[in-house]
């Protein structure tokens, strides 16, 4: 059974990154522990029903990198969710807001064939803006969201609340 304070103790805390005022919490050193990211990847994998959906969706870049060790152990296909002009073919592009401006993410236009159903995968949920653009990419294409999975959830940002009516799972929690 994975342990959460084992896999916090491998994520550096990094303050005022990006800027001054942000607790940055950085994955990278649960990544090179072998042993962690294993842990990782299969606490992610226990909150998933392997028969309730059909592909992963992986959202830049980060998201990648569990998503694609899940598509792996479940034996599923990936749709990467790319910031813009990633993608070499046609694509469907959603817009969010910032704090200041927007940013958008697109997949490309066959990534999703109606009725798929397709779990949303990133490594923090902070305010939900970029998960909520990903859901809403899927939802155009005609798929269906099945979960959307985190390895943190920052919960003093409130970021599940703006992902409400989709059943959200993540791993570890930040308080502040």
């Amino acid at each position: 059974m994975v342990q959460p304070d084992e896999l916090k103790r491998l994520i550096r805390e990094v303050p005022d990154f990006p800027k001054p005022g942000i607790l940055f919490y950085d994955i990278t050193t649960l990544l090179k522990d072998a042993r962690g990211f294993q842990q990782a990847v299969e606490a992610l994998a226990s909150q998933l029903d392997a028969d309730a959906f059909d592909l992963l969706a992986g959202i830049e870049a980060r998201g990648f990198i569990f998503a694609g060790a899940l598509a792996y152990r479940f034996g599923k296909g990936l749709v990467p969710v790319r910031k813009p002009g990633k993608l070499p073919a046609a694509t469907v592009r959603e817009e969010y807001a910032l704090e200041y401006g927007t940013d958008a993410v697109e997949i490309h236009q066959d990534a999703i064939q109606p009725g798929t159903r397709v779990v949303i995968v990133d490594d923090v949920l902070a305010t939900g803006g970029t998960a909520r653009a990903a859901a809403r990419l899927i939802e155009r294409a005609g798929g269906k969201v099945a979960g959307i999975v985190f390895l943190i959830e920052l919960d003093f940002l409130r970021g599940r609340e703006n992902l409400a009516g989709y059943p959200v799972h993540s791993i570890l929690h930040y308080s502040a």
